[in-house]
C-alpha cells in the first residue's frame, strides 16, 4: 500500500523530494535492507506513525549524505538540520531508534516535554520562543494557528516552543519564569547561550503581537 513504512528510496532525486515533504523525515541508509539493524528500524517506523521513514542501500545515495552504511538520520526543517545515530552498535534496537526520533523531531512549532527539550537544548538556533498555555483551552486550536504562522515568519532564527501549563514535568518552567498558571497564557522568549530572557502575559496571541515582542528581544 501507498502507506508501506518504510518508503524504498532508490537513488538522490527519490532521496531530496522524501526530505523536502516533510518537517521531520527519517531515513535509513542500510547496505542490506534485510539485515538485523533494517528489521529494527522498520519496527521503529512501525511505532512512529507520524514521521515518514525512508530506507536506502544505494550507494550513491550513502555517499550524496556522507553517511556509511547502518546509519539512520532524522533531517528537519525548522532549523535545517540534521541528526545521525550509528546502528552499527550492537545496542541500539528500535527502542532506543525510537527514543533518538522523538528526542531530536523539532517542528515549526515543537511541544515541549522531558524528551524534546534534549534536542531543544541542542539545536543550532539559540533563540526559543515559548507559548505557555492550557491546551485544554476551548481557545488553544486559534491561539495554535497564529502562534504556527508567526512561527513561519522566524524560521530558521527562533525555535517556537509549546509548552502545556497542564503537564507537571512543565511546573518548573513555569516557576523559572515566576508565572502563575492564572497569567496564563504568556509569551517567553529565551536565550539559550546566556539565559537572558523575557515574559509577556497576554489576553490573546495574534501574530502582530509576537512579532512585536520578538523583534524587541532580538534588537
Amino acid at each position: 500500500s501507498a502507506t508501506e513504512k518504510p518508503i524504498l528510496l532508490n537513488d538522490i532525486a527519490d532521496a531530496e523530494a522524501f526530505i523536502s515533504g516533510a518537517e521531520v523525515a527519517v531515513i535509513g541508509f542500510f547496505q542490506d535492507p534485510q539485515s538485523p539493524e533494517a528489521q529494527q528500524f522498520r519496527l521503529a517506523a512501525g511505532q512512529i506513525p507520524e514521521v515518514p521513514f525512508g530506507l536506502s542501500s544505494s550507494a550513491a545515495v550513502l555517499s550524496h549524505y556522507g553517511v556509511s552504511a547502518n546509519t539512520v538520520t532524522l533531517f528537519r526543517r525548522v532549523d535545517n538540520d540534521r541528526r545521525d545515530l550509528d546502528m552499527n552498535n550492537r545496542d541500539v534496537d528500535a527502542k532506543k531508534l525510537t527514543r533518538f526520533v522523538r528526542m531530536n523531531e523539532l517542528r515549526l512549532v515543537t511541544e515541549y516535554n522531558p524528551v524534546t527539550s534534549i534536542g531543544v537544548m541542542q539545536s543550532s538556533l539559540h533563540f526559543n520562543l515559548l507559548l505557555i498555555t492550557d491546551k485544554m483551552s476551548p481557545k488553544h486550536p486559534e491561539r495554535m494557528r497564529k502562534f504556527r504562522a508567526a512561527a513561519e515568519l522566524y524560521k530558521g532564527k527562533i525555535l517556537f516552543i509549546l509548552l502545556d501549563s497542564n503537564l507537571k514535568s512543565n511546573e518548573r518552567v513555569l516557576s523559572y519564569f515566576q508565572l502563575k498558571k492564572s497569567q496564563l497564557p504568556a509569551l517567553a522568549i529565551f536565550h539559550t547561550p546566556d539565559d537572558e530572557h523575557d515574559v509577556l502575559t497576554v489576553d490573546e496571541i495574534s501574530i502582530e503581537r509576537v512579532q512585536d515582542f520578538c523583534n524587541r528581544f532580538l534588537q
